[in-house]
């Protein structure tokens, strides 16, 4: 493998160690080789769930637990996967100061347990529970402990609706998700897209803002995305593969 993408290597690592304030944009494809399978895709949740009757306010409302049946389902998928190299090569370019922070979509939570330190959730964090009355957080073991007879889960104080701390569908993307990736974006030199199509807006928008301001643009992606138009440096190839060889050729 190295051989054969030796050359955009050595260039996209150059490039890197040259920046001043590189970032990564990640999507659902570099948690993919850790056994979450993209939502969108065949076999992915979406294909057995309709998104806007289990993720959606208007769905907690009308039918609490059919909600709560997909979430149990997919805290039991994310509670079974682990970082891959693509997370662990990011979260080392970080330690070695080569990499500011990584702005992701996922909600899996896999980029904190790698040990990446600055990570804005853009869309929440699926680790996270909370009362939708009181506001008060919930422990994610309750959710563990879950039956299919004790949901919804509700709040122990209040007995409001519990819901997990992510963006559903028709909501809007936090404020301090969006003031995060804002400071990240417009003081960065360079981001590599790792694992993201570019279909989910206004996440895909994120990565035009470092073109905007003259930055370098690396993408780590299978296949045509709509990134093509601003990517500098391409890699047609997949994340848990390009991503640890980069990182050995910037810290070498």
């Amino acid at each position: 493998m190295e051989e054969k993408y030796r050359e955009k290597l050595e260039q996209a690592a150059d490039l890197i160690k040259k920046s001043q304030k590189a970032i990564a944009f990640t999507g659902a494809g570099i948690s993919t080789p850790s056994g979450i399978p993209d939502f969108r895709s065949p076999g992915g949740l979406w294909s057995k769930y309709d998104p806007f009757r289990v993720a959606s306010v208007q769905a907690l409302d009308s039918n609490p637990v059919m909600v709560w049946q997909f979430l149990m389902e997919t805290t039991a998928l994310l509670d079974s996967s682990q970082p891959n190299p693509a997370h662990l090569a990011l979260a080392e370019l970080e330690k070695q100061q080569q990499l500011l922070g990584v702005i992701t979509q996922n909600i899996d939570n896999l980029h904190q347990r790698a040990g990446s330190e600055m990570v804005v959730e853009y869309h929440g964090n699926f680790q996270r529970f909370y009362c939708r009355d009181c506001q008060a957080g919930v422990s994610v073991d309750a959710v563990r402990n879950l039956t299919s007879e004790s949901i919804p889960l509700l709040c122990p104080n209040c007995q409001g609706l519990v819901r997990p701390d992510v963006v559903f569908f028709g909501e809007c993307i936090p404020q301090g998700a969006q003031m995060q990736s804002r400071h990240l974006l417009e003081n960065a030199d360079l981001i590599i897209i790792a694992g993201t199509s570019g279909e989910v807006s206004p996440a895909n928008s994120l990565p035009n803002q470092v073109k905007m301001n003259q930055g370098t643009v690396i993408e780590i992606n299978l296949g045509p995305t709509a990134y093509g138009p601003i990517t500098d440096i391409r890699f047609d190839a997949s994340v848990e593969m390009i991503l640890p060889a980069l990182s050995e050729f910037v810290l070498v």
